[in-house]
């Protein structure tokens, strides 16, 4: 992977594209006036990190372009801004203030809705393990624009961790952080989607391991939530108790901490 700019970019944003490329350890290629196929070839390169002045997008040619965006989360967030409900705050019966590591953090979107719903005094982890997604997340919320001051100040709330979540888990104490959450790739998408469809050419499809969820019911102090297909097995095989939600075609287990025995 190469970090660039677009076309003129202002001096601020080439500086921070230089910074980011140091920061993960990857070439910068100032673009001058390249097409991004001469650029990715001058390099020996198969994918480009484009640094915008409000937001960044992700460049290979065999794939479709991801772009940063919250998408429906995004539109969650205003409704929880508002007042609405949420299935998935209330599966993880979050309260504002709680701390929660996303473990499959993908475009942050859930993360986003963590972090929107916290507060100022809450503390939300976001982990992906891909470099190219991780750099695109980071970067994006460090800088989109979505017009609302609550949205943007939960975005660059967000910390984005570059780690596989077992490690990342491991590596944390018991009872340390109030709600761990799980959002694997499906395996076979339900819907086609112009934002998660990209997406899938880079995420983690493996399945979720039942060494994940014991790390995470340890590390965790209320809650451990999972997402899934409506009566997926996935719930059963991994010790959820699935949380049934009237024409959806998704639903949420949960492992609730305070139950165990």
């Amino acid at each position: 992977m190469i970090i660039t700019t677009g076309d003129r970019p202002l001096t601020e944003v080439a500086a921070r594209a230089e910074r980011l490329a140091e920061r993960l350890g990857v070439p910068y290629a100032p673009r001058g006036n390249q097409s991004m196929s001469k650029l990715l070839s001058r390099y020996g390169d198969e994918e480009a990190l484009v640094v915008l002045l409000q937001g960044v997008r992700l460049l290979r040619p065999d794939r479709p372009q991801l772009q940063f965006h919250p998408s429906m989360g995004f539109v969650r967030a205003k409704r929880v801004l508002k007042g609405e409900s949420d299935p998935m705050l209330e599966a993880a019966g979050m309260v504002p203030g709680d701390s929660v590591l996303d473990c499959t953090a993908g475009l942050g979107a859930d993360a986003l809705l963590f972090a929107v719903h916290g507060g100022e005094r809450s503390s939300v982890t976001a982990l992906e393990s891909s470099l190219p997604l991780y750099a695109l997340l980071t970067e994006g919320m460090a800088h989109y624009a979505s017009g609302l001051v609550e949205v943007d100040a939960a975005l660059r709330r967000i910390n984005v961790v570059h780690s596989n979540h077992l490690d990342y888990l491991r590596s944390l104490p018991d009872n340390s952080v109030d709600i761990v959450y799980f959002d694997p790739m499906f395996r076979e998408p339900l819907e086609d989607s112009a934002g998660i469809s990209p997406l899938r050419a880079y995420a983690n499809s493996d399945s979720l391991s039942a060494e994940s969820v014991s790390e995470a019911v340890r590390a965790a102090r209320k809650a451990v939530v999972l997402k899934e297909k409506r009566g997926s097995g996935e719930f059963g095989r991994l010790g959820f108790a699935e949380l049934l939600r009237p024409g959806t075609k998704t639903s949420y287990g949960v492992i609730t901490i305070d139950q165990r025995s």
